[in-house]
């Protein structure tokens, strides 16, 4: 019979060589188990829902792209299984990256580079609720707390129509053209732009998109 104590881990990597790695290195402990490898955010939910555990930890690689990436799946964790705890996990991440991951619900991030111990020490203490980083240097802590301030500033500020014209404007669409893209009149997306603007503190669309994509919420030049 498995022990309550041992902790369940779900690894979610798109490379197969890095789950394969990683899952070796944790099923190799005596008191972790690996549950289950998935290579999507489908199928992670689809083995999160298979569980019965009670102690159990997801390490999401910050490689999955696409409407469902990596920081879309911590986020449905978080919201739909909030007892797990969720770790971000990367080789070369940004403090944008990792403040991101942070904001949509992870416990913390562990990077690949870590020494071993100390990643599967960190695993260990995230598990337990504690917010972990291993991996980033120390002088990036306040780079990662800024951009969750940011994030935060311009998700719970604006309005989802208001993101929405923003999106469009880092396309570099001008106002009639975002207004024929969203079916609205011209003159209500420059009063959209107007009350982002103020609301962001900033006096320009450019300063606005850059505020936008340091948080992480558009990409400039990308269209949907």
């Amino acid at each position: 019979m498995v022990s309550k104590l041992r902790l369940g881990v779900i690894v979610v990597d798109p490379l197969p060589v890095v789950r394969a790695a990683l899952a070796i290195m944790i099923d190799d402990r005596p008191d972790m188990d690996v549950l289950a490898e998935a290579g999507t955010a489908e199928e992670a939910l689809e083995a999160i829902r298979r569980i019965r555990r009670s102690h159990v930890g997801v390490l999401v690689g910050l490689g999955l792209e696409g409407e469902h990436d990596s920081y879309w799946l911590i986020r449905t964790i978080r919201d739909h299984f909030p007892r797990l705890s969720v770790l971000a996990c990367g080789a070369n991440a940004d403090p944008l990256s990792i403040s991101r991951a942070l904001f949509s619900g992870a416990d913390g991030f562990l990077d690949k580079s870590s020494d071993p111990v100390e990643f599967l020490q960190s695993l260990r203490r995230g598990a337990t609720g504690e917010m972990v980083l291993a991996g980033p240097p120390t002088e990036w802590v306040g780079a990662i707390a800024e951009g969750i301030e940011r994030r935060r500033l311009v998700e719970t500020t604006l309005t989802d129509r208001e993101r929405e014209v923003l999106k469009v404007a880092a396309e570099g669409l001008t106002a009639r053209q975002i207004a024929s893209r969203l079916g609205v009149r011209e003159r209500t997306v420059t009063t959209h732009l107007g009350r982002i603007y103020s609301k962001l503190g900033v006096g320009t669309r450019v300063a606005a998109i850059r505020m936008a994509t340091d948080a992480g919420l558009v990409s400039v030049g990308m269209p949907e």
